[in-house]
């Protein structure tokens, strides 16, 4: 593995999508600084990617504060130039509109938005000294689309796709490649196959095919393949599902 002189911060790297994407950059030489709530939880993530002889360093944040995701991305850029930032917190929640509470509404506003608009505005702070980088924001189907109970999630999805068409308008020309992905599937995560199972019992889950549900590990793909890209032909939106999924 060839080291990099450069950094790639994972904010929300949680054990499946964030922990793949980590995984992704570390192997290909960069110094990943991993971030989510609980710093414990990130230790597995930690140990496979130092296994591999890569680097990780875990800190626990909350992404809805603007002095840790400062804290973090700071401490991120003196260890070497931050030239990879990866806005990925979860916050995927059902209410029936009725049963949405203000505080429900409020707090998934600012995990799925609000901390995304503070990590995009953060890293480019340290990205345009620097003359480049590239910002990645984890959408879903609903950055496109409400449905039923997802008034407050869809909401907060659709502001975070604005919040990066602008800054990609505004940050392009000058050479930072901010790019929006609209995760348009059912993740093969312990989450979504408890929630398959209480919709429709085992069965449900025996009746799932081989790549029905997308691998975190094919996500992260294409994350590399937008960091990647030539800056002649960026990629702003790149929706993802696997075949079998209807849209």
């Amino acid at each position: 593995m060839e080291k990099r002189n450069a950094t790639c911060a994972v904010i929300g790297a949680g054990d499946f999508i964030g922990s793949a994407i980590a995984r992704r950059f570390a192997r290909e030489g960069y110094a990943v600084f991993a971030g989510r709530r609980t710093a414990e939880k990130l230790q597995k993530l930690k140990r496979e990617i130092e296994a591999e002889g890569g680097q990780c360093l875990a800190r626990g944040l909350d992404a809805r504060k603007e002095e840790d995701i400062t804290a973090f991305l700071d401490e991120a850029d003196a260890h070497a130039p931050l030239e990879v930032c990866i806005s990925n917190p979860g916050a995927n929640v059902n209410f029936p509109i009725l049963e949405t509470t203000e505080r429900v509404f409020r707090k998934v506003w600012e995990m799925a938005c609000y901390a995304g608009f503070l990590t995009g505005r953060e890293a480019a702070r340290r990205m345009l000294p620097h003359g480049q980088g590239t910002i990645l924001f984890t959408g879903a189907t609903a950055s496109l689309r409400g449905g039923v109970g997802y008034a407050a999630f869809a909401s907060a999805k659709f502001g975070l796709r604005a919040v990066a068409q602008s800054m990609a308008r505004e940050l392009g020309p000058k050479n930072i490649h901010v790019a929006h992905l609209i995760i348009d599937a059912g993740v093969d995560t312990a989450f979504v196959r408890e929630r398959i199972k209480q919709r429709g019992g085992e069965a449900a889950l025996a009746k799932l095919e081989p790549d029905q549900l997308m691998d975190p590990e094919s996500v992260a793909n294409a994350y590399w393949y937008l960091h990647t890209q030539a800056r002649d032909g960026w990629t702003f939106e790149l929706d993802l599902r696997p075949y079998r999924e209807t849209w």
